[in-house]
């Protein structure tokens, strides 16, 4: 046929190019080439189209330049192949619901459509392998319509086939033959296609910006299959996961600015989890079946085998492309937190068998570890472990928690920018802040309360060259952030000290103490003088603080305990910097322990409290001052019973004396009524009897009588707790005394009502501290005949006799344990955001009001200066809203004092 040759009738024309020879195909390739095209382009019938294509495949492509592939037949042929795909595609799925055994002629009809479309795969095949052969560079510029018209059929024949069930709605049989084949020749053309890209050459120096867009596109469309094949075939799954990364790598140079990182990131994290979580499946299946079937073990071993991969994957991926991955972090951080939550000692881990835990955490260690390395020093990442957020859900707490201990463990090895960027508490945007790392792993730890309660244990070395050990949480916690201190930078020790403070000003009981036992740690490891520091200004907070609260007892707590660690030059400076002869001074020495002095400052400082306490009480009495008036009262009484715990036997039988005889005439101006309506007489009450109970022996018959009576008539009027551990604390004291025959009649009978009542009180607390008072009453009394009378029911004698043997009353298997546990994290999750919230209010707020007093009073060195606040009329408590706000306000301002002592102490010690 001649290059004028007009184009003949159609069947003739196919006819005769079906017979012809290569060398003539390659003769007549300019002249029946676009004849062919403009047939394939303007013909209706699907039959037609794929002869079409197919003759033009394998008898014209391979004549054609390398050069001119794209502009002679790629961008003529394709465009319209994809059409044709997408119109078979839409026929057969419309149609395929209605598809029966009894309806043969649309059983023909979508068979035929999909014997063309396997054709159809067949002929892109075929010029993908022609691309492959050529023995020129591949650039994408001349195939630039292959790649992106090949993954769209490619991904349209994967839905298909996954979709397949419910688009035939049952009769999958009668078509399954040919969907497999289908499913086939798509699998052949991508593995072709992957080998095609493969080989395309892509110099960064000459590369066209249309060349960067079409790889990167590649890509995005092989992702896309991905997330369609992810259930179908997995090692098919990890081959196109392979290309994608393979690729990525590849070519970072030139195409890192046009991957869409984040939708990578995802994907992959998405089918590490969905891989992790079939591994735990089948492990969970091994266990309940007690086999450990050869077929489920070599599944499993695959299973596994992929999730490594895709965990090195990931390792791989984030440590080449780390700069583009801001947005990928909390997708990061989630992936994290929810393997690790699956593992013990996770309340929510899966019950699978060890062997297979520990290769499935191997697995993860090995990649998820060098991850979180690799992020130290990225600022995203800081920000979503540390951000705001208080959206964490119960199972993934302990995880969140573990993992800031490990970052903190790193944190040593890494310069001062990064300790500094994670320690520091930072505002990095004008509505959205973080919190520092130390911050977050006491709000981290204080919500593991189940953790806490069980109590979890975890693996730890607790010194070179032993075993490992089972510690709780606690203990790992306590023990970590103790090693952390030791190698802390000496810049950021103001850090810790506002942190530790804070968080022993914290509502959380755990987590106050937690602090306090870092703080000791940190006086015992830093000098004399900063521990000493330390003991000053947390006594002028205490000194200073207007009232009871929790604050109050929690600073109390510490100051105790950081007289132990004070050298005694410093007790001696302690004492003559807040001397006990002076009244002002009282309110701080109720909290001091007499026992963390020598004993010749034990007994002087304790003979000058009580003597200034007894003072106090008399000139009380003597000022006729109203029960309204009762602060200074019960400071007084509170600094006696302080001196009576630490140092009761070394008072002298004078003091003794005194001390009763201050106390006693307190008792004929005490009534039921006025003890249950207010709460400073309360106080007062709860502490008169244990003072009394320190002095039974010699206490006068008629006052316990009056005592007895008084606290009977209050019982009655359902007074708090704190006043019935006061009312236990007395009456256990009486098992030590034989009761006088006068008043017998008086105190016996009521002892048996008093002991009843609280053994069957409705708080738990009060329960156990009744059956604690009621053993230490019985094992003492000489009455042995009151004994039994207080246990008048069966259920009040059993109870008793669990607790002498300690046995429990209900017996909690191991299992409702965790999920008792797991039911009240649920509860007290709610209480935890509720504080968070009102923490940072309260914070926010007043580091404004903070920063305000320090500029007008120039603040500038020495907590001197935050007594001339709190004196200055212009700023009386008062004027702030509640006990928090007040130490919220202290803590902004100590900031200023703390810096430049701790920063000078801490330099000054050898490394």
């Amino acid at each position: 046929m001649s290059q004028g040759h007009a184009e003949p009738p159609s069947t003739v024309v196919l006819e005769e190019l079906a017979g012809w020879s290569e060398d003539l195909c390659r003769q007549e390739l300019p002249s029946v080439l676009p004849q062919l095209l403009s047939k394939y382009q303007c013909s209706d019938n699907w039959n037609e189209h794929i002869r079409v294509l197919k003759m033009l495949t394998e008898m014209f492509l391979p004549h054609i330049n390398h050069l001119a592939l794209e502009q002679t037949f790629f961008s003529q042929v394709l465009p319209k192949t994809v059409k044709l795909f997408d119109d078979m595609m839409y026929d057969l799925s419309s149609q395929a619901r209605e598809l029966s055994s009894q309806n043969l002629e649309l059983q023909a009809t979508l068979r035929n459509i999909l014997q063309s479309m396997v054709q159809l795969l067949g002929a892109l095949r075929g010029c993908v392998q022609h691309v492959c052969t050529l023995q020129e560079p591949i650039v994408l510029e001349n195939i630039h319509s292959l790649p992106s018209s090949v993954l769209h059929i490619i991904k349209s024949t994967f839905v298909h086939c996954k979709n397949s069930d419910s688009v035939y709605c049952g009769r999958l049989h009668l078509v399954s033959d040919l969907l497999q084949a289908l499913f086939k020749e798509a699998y052949s053309l991508q593995k072709h296609l992957m080998e095609l890209l493969d080989m395309v050459c892509m110099d960064a120096s000459v590369i066209e910006e249309k060349d960067i867009s079409d790889m990167a596109s590649v890509i995005h469309s092989v992702l896309d299959i991905c997330s369609v094949i992810s259930g179908m075939d997995q090692a098919f799954h990890a081959n196109t996961w392979k290309f994608i990364i393979k690729q990525s790598l590849k070519h970072q140079s030139v195409i890192k600015s046009q991957l869409k990182h984040k939708d990578i990131l995802s994907a992959l994290c998405e089918d590490i989890l969905f891989s992790f979580h079939s591994c735990l499946q089948l492990a969970e299946q091994m266990t309940q079946s007690g086999t450990q079937d050869s077929a489920d073990s070599k599944l499993f071993h695959k299973r596994v085998k992929l999730c490594r991969f895709f965990t090195n994957s990931l390792l791989h991926y984030t440590k080449e492309f780390l700069p583009f991955l801001s947005d990928s972090c909390c997708t990061l951080h989630q992936l994290y937190l929810q393997i690790h939550s699956k593992f013990p000692p996770s309340l929510y881990a899966t019950v699978i068998p060890k062997a297979q835990e520990k290769e499935i955490l191997g697995v993860f260690l090995v990649a998820l570890d060098p991850l979180i390395s690799q992020l130290l020093s990225f600022s995203p990442f800081v920000e979503a472990v540390l951000g705001d957020k208080l959206d964490i859900s119960s199972e993934l707490q302990l995880p969140q928690c573990l993992l800031l201990i490990n970052i903190m463990d790193k944190l040593p090895s890494q310069p001062e920018n990064v300790q500094s960027l994670w320690c520091q508490r930072n505002q990095y945007s004008e509505h959205k802040s973080r919190i520092s790392l130390l911050e977050a792993i006491f709000y981290s730890f204080e919500q593991c309360s189940s953790e806490l309660s069980l109590p979890t244990n975890l693996p730890e070395i607790l010194s070179r060259g032993q075993a490992e050990v089972a510690i709780t949480l606690y203990q790992y916690v306590c023990v970590h952030l103790c090693t952390f201190i030791t190698s802390f930078h000496p810049s950021l020790f103001p850090e810790l000290d506002a942190t530790l403070l804070n968080a022993v000003l914290n509502s959380g009981m755990i987590t106050s103490l937690l602090a306090m036992d870092i703080w000791c740690f940190l006086a015992r490891f830093g000098t004399a003088e900063l521990c000493a520091h330390h003991v000053f200004i947390i006594a002028h907070l205490i000194k200073s603080c207007p009232g009871e609260c929790y604050q109050l007892t929690n600073l109390s707590v510490l100051l105790r305990r950081l007289l132990f660690l004070m050298d005694t030059h410093h007790q001696m400076e302690f004492i003559q910097r807040f001397p006990p002869t002076e009244v002002e001074n009282l309110p701080l020495w109720q909290y001091v322990s007499f026992k963390a002095f020598s004993p010749e400052l034990k007994s002087q400082t304790a003979n000058e409290v009580t003597m200034i306490g007894i003072a106090q009480c008399k000139k009380w009495l003597s000022s006729r001052h109203t029960l309204g008036e009762l602060e200074s009262l019960n400071v007084a009484l509170s600094a006696l019973l302080t001196v009576c715990n630490s140092v009761n036997e070394a008072l002298e039988m004078g003091q003794q004396v005194g001390v009763l005889e201050a106390v006693s005439p307190l008792w004929t101006i005490l009534n039921a009524k006025q003890v249950s309506s207010q709460p400073c007489v309360q106080w007062t009450l709860s502490l008169l009897l244990p003072l009394l109970g320190f002095f039974i022996q010699t206490i006068e018959p008629q006052l316990i009588s009056q005592v007895i009576t008084l606290q009977t008539s209050l019982l009655k009027l359902d007074p708090p707790d704190h006043v019935r551990l006061a009312v236990l604390n007395f009456v256990s004291s009486l098992g030590k005394i034989f009761i006088p025959q006068a008043i017998q009649e008086k105190v016996l009978p009521s002892l048996p009502c008093i002991f009843t009542l609280l053994l069957n009180d409705k708080s738990w607390l009060i329960e156990q501290h009744t059956l604690e008072a009621f053993t230490e009453f019985a094992e003492g009394t000489n009455h042995e005949d009151i004994v039994p009378q207080c246990l008048n029911s069966e259920e009040t004698k059993n109870k008793v006799i669990c607790f002498l043997e300690k046995t429990r009353l209900v017996d909690e298997t191991a299992c409702a344990r965790v999920a008792r546990a797991k039911l009240e994290k649920g509860i007290l999750n709610g209480h935890f955001v509720k504080a968070k919230v009102e923490r940072e209010s309260y914070w926010s707020t007043l580091q404004v009001r903070a920063f305000s007093l320090s500029e007008n009073l120039k603040i500038t060195k020495g907590h001197e200066v935050l007594l001339m606040v709190l004196n200055n009329k212009k700023y009386q408590i008062g004027t702030f809203t509640s006990h928090r706000t007040f130490f919220k306000v202290w803590l902004s301002l100590l900031f200023f004092t703390l810096e430049p002592f701790c920063i000078a102490q801490r330099q000054s010690k050898p490394s």
